[in-house]
């Protein structure tokens, strides 16, 4: 043994099974906080936040998390349903881990898409309930989104690709913020524009045509189901159609097709 080092095997990486098993348990584990905010925020505006059931006043909260934050979506003292249907925020957060596990990326990238994910399910299920996108989501999911980024800039991408997510997040939501302005109801809302500074950094860290690919992927999403509900007849010309869901989902399709 002169001069030689007796060296440790390497530990052997996690079977591909077992790592599904635990990212799968993870992302239903984390579901009653999922459904707890959607429960707390999808008030109409000027409301407080809903700390309790509508019809009984049981509290909600994750110290008492069944059957109200549970799939079932009902609560434990009344049986009256609460926040978002059932199965429905299950379905969306299996839906977003499928979406991170397809989307290539270094870990602190995946990181970043992961926290946006996060707070995209619930921000969904808020606006197609209430028309209504609170502030205590969506910055925290942009902030989230920048800083991670600027992780990866520091230790290995470099500035530019941060710069240009900035610029793309504070650009696209000053558009947004300026139709509400210009146009007042017939233009985006302001919780669109917060909103659009996640969306912004986050097409943006990928370059411009990926986040050109996710507007145009948005806005078609929108027309066209505008125009199937109009033919429908199921809204009127003057109706306003949450516009968080087609953003989200554009955001999500530009990702997956820009692979």
């Amino acid at each position: 043994m002169t001069g030689e080092r007796l060296r440790r095997p390497p530990l052997p990486a996690p079977a591909p099974g077992r790592l599904s098993r635990v990212r799968l348990t993870a992302t239903l584990a984390g579901t009653p906080l999922l459904r707890l905010a959607v429960a707390r925020y999808a008030v109409p505006p000027g409301e407080p936040d809903r700390t309790a059931c509508a019809r009984c006043g049981t509290p909600l909260g994750l110290d008492r998390p069944w059957p109200a934050l549970g799939p079932a979506a009902r609560c434990g003292g009344c049986r009256a349903r609460v926040g978002a249907p059932p199965g429905t925020v299950e379905l969306a957060a299996l839906a977003a881990l499928a979406v991170l596990v397809a989307v290539p990326g270094a870990p602190v990238e995946r990181a970043a898409l992961a926290w946006w994910l996060c707070f995209a399910v619930p921000l969904v299920a808020i606006d197609v309930a209430v028309h209504r996108l609170p502030d205590r989501l969506t910055w925290p999911a942009a902030a989230g989104v920048l800083a991670l980024y600027g992780v990866v800039a520091a230790t290995s991408a470099g500035a530019a690709p941060w710069l240009r997510a900035a610029l793309a997040g504070a650009g696209l939501a000053l558009a947004f913020a300026a139709t509400t302005l210009l146009l007042g109801r017939r233009g985006f809302g302001l919780g669109d524009a917060k909103l659009a500074l996640g969306v912004g950094a986050l097409l943006g860290w990928h370059g411009w045509p990926v986040l050109v690919l996710g507007l145009l992927v948005t806005f078609t999403l929108s027309a066209l189901t505008s125009l199937a509900l109009l033919l429908a007849r199921r809204v009127r010309w003057s109706s306003h159609l949450p516009f968080g869901p087609f953003l989200v989902l554009g955001t999500v399709a530009a990702l997956l097709l820009a692979r």
